[in-house]
């Protein structure tokens, strides 16, 4: 108690390279002096206040449609074969399904956050919301596959938006100070859809129709909306000229470089290892293409009046850091979230609702934790060693799940999981670094749009290295074994057939002693993976000791502040 009260009495301050320490005691003269009494110096009555009911219903319309989001992100992979099987299609066309969603989304954030800059937050947040729920209803009504990518890439587009707006929002509805509780309440929603994902995905492919997937968006879109419309009330954006000339002042070369370089650069690395070879021209060729047009982009953002990505919000040790950890965090999430549920039903031969039902304790924990994170922080004084903590966690649940084997118990499935997911909820903290790092209150609508995108283009590649480990271990396994891969094994033999098989595995009319050494290397291409997994949450934790403590007591609002 004595060590929390003393933590609560002192301002903890940033440490970098470059500067000194800044905390209440220090005495700051001219620009710097102006610049912190300023941050500390307004909104006192709207702090001490309680929240009108109109930011409580604006901030369920917020949690409903970042619920939408973060479910319709993760349970399509459970239903991609039974759509692809409904309506004829092809693995590329598959592989594009799977992809156009994640792509669409990464390479709009920054652009979403910079156009709401500009033009207020409301009309983008609402044009997101109509892009997802036309990209919804295009998926639900599809009749073949090429309808299928093109509702997805509507919903990439317009959830991205959702997804990066509703963070924002709620950071120009509360100060810093506040931040962290209403970030672990909106945490919820996030925790619960990206969990819960897969179990919808395997419910309504299994039981009813895979087509509810888009429907079932269309309900929380349509209770989200009013409650924004009416409730959201945010300070128009003073334009300061003709609205031409608004739209001339956005960093348009900016925005088309940043999306050709992600987009050239995303598309070698999905599909190396299963299209084409990690070492074809088809791979390197565009992923050369795709740095170099990045770095030409990182170049060209000195120039622009408003840039997507202004350099000042990399000033900043801590914000630097905050990046590389969020990066690893969203490899290790996304990669899991697709890998865990496969390892069920291999593993366990379990169907997918069963499988789903088994990560249940998961889900759960996670929201939990999600929100106790959040909670702690004025209780610790800052963010900086829950985050180190939150890493720990991840890591070592990370390497926890090898532990799994053929046949384990019941409290094994149900347990290993769950240290995991508390860890993954519990790395929401990283928004708090990120938003405390900018000095101008204005700029964290941007600095939590860079955030997104780099945790977003992290799960990318983590779901990369994933697939390439375990096609690779499975294809040098099966190859060196004295499987003999005929009848109904035959499809093994190309490495690219172990995925699809899974579900065949509880059919099979075989011995259980012919069965037993196939389970084992699919036993070996999962451990691999969560190795390589708990090696990425290593490099995050090491990050997270170069994230300094930032007073999160300031109260200053930017420009989009809620309305008196």
């Amino acid at each position: 108690m004595e060590f929390l009260q003393s933590s609560n009495e002192h301002t903890i301050s940033e440490v970098t390279p470059d500067a000194e320490p800044i905390s209440e005691k220090t005495d700051i003269t001219g620009k710097d002096k102006e610049f912190y009494q300023e941050e500390n110096d307004v909104n006192h009555e709207l702090q001490s206040s309680k929240k009108p009911w109109s930011f409580h219903l604006a901030f369920i319309g917020l949690a409903s449609s970042l619920f939408v989001f973060q479910m319709d992100a993760t349970c399509l992979g459970m239903a991609l074969p039974t759509i692809a099987g409904d309506l004829g299609g092809t693995s590329l066309q598959s592989f594009w399904a799977n992809l156009a969603y994640t792509l669409s989304g990464l390479s709009m954030q920054p652009v979403w956050a910079s156009i709401s800059d500009a033009f207020g937050r409301k009309p983008p947040l609402f044009v997101s919301m109509a892009l997802f729920f036309i990209g919804s209803i295009v998926f639900a009504i599809a009749e073949n596959m090429d309808t299928i990518i093109i509702g997805r890439v509507l919903q990439g587009f317009g959830g991205g938006g959702i997804d990066v707006l509703s963070e924002i929002i709620l950071a120009d509805m509360t100060t810093l100070q506040e931040r962290s509780k209403y970030l672990g309440l909106m945490g919820i929603p996030s925790a619960i859809g990206n969990i819960l994902g897969p179990c919808v995905g395997a419910l309504f492919s299994t039981y009813a129709s895979w087509r509810w997937i888009g429907w079932m968006n269309l309900p929380f879109l349509g209770a989200a909306t009013p409650l924004l419309f009416f409730f959201l009330k945010l300070r128009p954006v003073k334009l300061d000229a003709s609205l031409g000339s608004n739209v001339a002042r956005l960093d348009w070369i900016g925005m088309m470089l940043m999306i050709i370089g992600i987009t050239i650069f995303v598309l070698p690395l999905s599909w190396a290892g299963s299209l084409f070879p990690w070492a074809s021209w088809q791979t390197l060729l565009p992923m050369l293409l795709g740095v170099v047009v990045l770095v030409g982009f990182g170049f060209y953002e000195a120039y622009p009046v408003s840039p997507v990505v202004p350099h000042r919000l990399f000033h900043r040790m801590t914000a630097n850091m905050t990046l590389v950890g969020v990066f690893f965090h969203g490899a290790v999430l996304v990669s899991l979230l697709q890998y865990l549920p496969l390892l069920y039903q291999s593993m366990q031969l379990e169907t997918p609702i069963m499988s789903a039902v088994a990560l249940l304790p998961t889900v759960i924990t996670s929201v939990v934790f999600a929100v106790i994170s959040m909670m702690m922080v004025p209780l610790f004084g800052g963010y900086a060693w829950l985050l180190r903590f939150s890493w720990v966690i991840l890591t070592l649940g990370t390497g926890l799940l090898a532990l799994f084997n053929i046949g384990s118990s019941e409290s094994m499935r149900y347990g290993l999981p769950i240290l995991w997911g508390i860890g993954v909820a519990m790395l929401r903290l990283s928004l708090l670094p990120m938003s405390a790092s900018v000095k101008d209150a204005n700029d964290t609508g941007l600095a939590i749009a860079l955030l997104l995108a780099v945790r977003m283009l992290g799960g990318l590649v983590g779901l990369t290295v994933a697939s390439t480990i375990f096609n690779t271990t499975f294809s040098n396994l099966i190859s060196s074994s004295s499987i003999e891969l005929t009848g109904s094994l035959a499809p093994l033999g190309d490495a690219a057939n172990a995925v699809n098989f899974i579900d065949e595995l509880r059919s099979l009319d075989i011995s259980a002693s012919v069965l037993d050494p196939v389970l084992r290397v699919y036993l070996r291409c999962f451990q691999n993976i969560f190795y390589t997994m708990t090696g990425l949450g290593g490099l995050g934790l090491l990050a997270s000791f170069f994230i300094a403590e930032i007073d999160l007591n300031r109260k200053n609002l930017g420009n989009q502040a809620p309305e008196e």
